[in-house]
């Protein structure tokens, strides 16, 4: 059985070993490559503006059996296409197609998806530069055009 070393000088044979089996932790390597960014449409920002290209409706997951308001959106900075959430009640009303969003994370477990929506990670926070949760509490009406 191969025990750890505990030795009066044993922390150069400890800080070898521990660099031998670094490479088995799925944290460090996603951080020594960058993973994340490589993957991530916002690289590495945390909001991101979009054109909307289509609403559309998501079917939750199992026990529920409702049907999520999303919108497939272009990211302007690199063209990438991604599906948002639209949060609160009247969020699909308020969104057009070719609206500028801001688009932030939802903050679901380890950046993944949140709750019963799947494959959604992101939603909007802003519709041509107006708050939605305004919007949509009716605090405020839309304007028309870009910001």
């Amino acid at each position: 059985m191969a025990n750890k070393s505990r030795g009066l000088n044993a922390a150069v044979k400890l800080s070898k070993r521990r660099k031998k089996f670094r490479m088995n932790d799925k944290r460090h390597v996603r951080r020594k490559f960058k993973l994340k960014l490589k993957s991530d449409p916002l690289e590495g920002s945390p909001q991101a503006r979009a054109i909307v290209l289509e609403k559309r409706q998501v079917e939750a997951k199992q026990p529920n059996s409702a049907m999520r308001k999303a919108a497939r959106v272009q990211l302007i900075k690199n063209s990438k296409q991604i599906t948002v959430f639209l949060p609160r009640e009247n969020a699909a009303k308020v969104i057009d197609e070719h609206d500028e969003v801001i688009v932030e994370g939802m903050g679901g477990h380890q950046g993944k998806s949140k709750g019963d929506i799947p494959n959604i990670r992101w939603q909007v926070v802003k519709v041509n530069g107006q708050s939605l949760n305004q919007l949509t509490r009716g605090k405020i009406e839309k304007t028309i055009g870009r910001r």
